[in-house]
């Protein structure tokens, strides 16, 4: 025999398995949910009357769903008697209501409030993942999804996220949810946002520190095989060597053939700030990227602080030669119209990714001998 308090128990505890959670806010062919009870045996009922007709008076006391009653005859009793057999629970409402347990009670009035207050695409993340939210101020919360609905990739246009005005946030706004921002686009953009990082995603200025890989490709130019350095560090320390290799991807590093005088800086994406440094003025500098709008948008950034910046191993030609084993869809565009900064050829080709189904070939999936050959004629021109 159970008794409601078993039964709660066991429904505090599915509130917290997210799966299940999920499912039943959001699928009403969830409902309704049968917990079953028992019924007394043939010797409790006749040994320990005391304890059975305790049992059926808690269930008496129930007024949350519906407690299903039978009459059932025993061979030591003279007539039929009704006891509880199951608990059937109808609602969402029911089931917190049930479930007896305040800390589920107080999260259930939290997700009511914030799903009747943001878009519905973002109702299952919410429900799903309360970490997101849990200790924050809903209305912050209601706040961040209403942000996550103005702001499109591209939206800071170079400038720090804390100077993104007339969203109705404070400073301080984007390092108080940032994480859950980003959780939010991803909603919007197929998970570009955590692909890629928000700054990236967003085209901001990252004011703190970002790490990228200096490997030197030639040799007795530095010290080390690889280092990781702050693009800050970047732009304050003069390297060796005369010319520098920028490439957006680290994965890419297993392709780089040695190149006598060279220095490749991997992983910097759109901080390419440090590309304005005097150290880098009289050195020879190309950018080598991804295939596919976000790679185009880096290359017209990084000519946007080095004019002279040559680009390599990225045009439609050689996307076409290798697209149809090795192209895939892009989750999100940079932007719907070519950026700022691209040749003409460059901004035929960005057009051409948009309008494919298909539009992004990765850096990696270009054939090493390919890569090495283009790199190799790039040092030597």
């Amino acid at each position: 025999m159970k008794s409601p308090t078993d039964i709660a128990t066991r429904l505090a505890k599915q509130w917290h398995q997210s799966n299940l959670r999920t499912e039943r806010l959001l699928d009403a062919d969830a409902w309704p949910l049968e917990f079953p009870i028992g019924k007394p045996t043939g010797a409790e009922f006749s040994n320990q009357t005391a304890r059975v007709h305790e049992h059926v008076q808690r269930w008496q006391a129930v007024n949350v769903g519906e407690v299903i009653w039978e009459l059932i005859k025993y061979r030591g009793g003279a007539e039929a008697v009704s006891l509880p057999l199951r608990w059937q629970i109808r609602t969402p409402s029911e089931w917190v209501a049930a479930s007896a347990d305040a800390k589920v009670q107080e999260e259930y009035a939290a997700l009511e409030y914030l799903v009747t207050h943001v878009d519905k695409r973002y109702r299952e993340l919410l429900i799903r993942d309360r970490m997101l939210w849990r200790d924050k101020d809903p209305k912050e919360v209601v706040t961040t999804a209403n942000l996550a609905d103005a702001l499109t990739p591209g939206a800071a246009k170079g400038r720090p996220l804390r100077l993104l005005a007339g969203h109705g946030v404070d400073t301080k706004f984007f390092e108080r949810h940032g994480t859950l921002l980003t959780r939010l686009l991803d909603e919007r953009y197929r998970g570009a946002a955590s692909e890629q990082g928000l700054h990236a995603f967003l085209d901001a200025y990252d004011e703190s520190d970002h790490w990228v890989m200096v490997v030197p490709l030639g040799q007795h130019l530095l010290p080390f095989r690889r280092q990781r350095v702050t693009t800050r560090e970047l732009a304050q320390t003069p390297l060796p060597g005369s010319r520098v290799l920028v490439i957006e991807n680290e994965q890419c590093v297993h392709q780089l053939p040695e190149l006598p005088d060279t220095i490749a800086i991997l992983g910097g994406g759109l901080d390419l700030q440090w590309l304005e440094s005097p150290h880098f003025r009289n050195k020879s500098i190309a950018y080598w990227g991804d295939m596919d709008t976000w790679g185009l948008l880096m290359l017209a950034r990084a000519r946007q602080y080095c004019p002279n910046i040559t680009p390599l191993l990225m045009t439609q030609t050689l996307f076409n030669d290798y697209a149809l084993d090795n192209a895939v869809p892009e989750p999100t565009v940079a932007q719907t119209e070519p950026p700022t900064g691209l040749s003409e050829s460059e901004t035929e080709f960005y057009v051409h990714l948009l309008n494919q189904e298909r539009g992004r070939l990765e850096q990696e999936y270009l054939p090493q001998s390919v890569v090495q050959c283009a790199l190799a004629s790039w040092s030597t021109s």
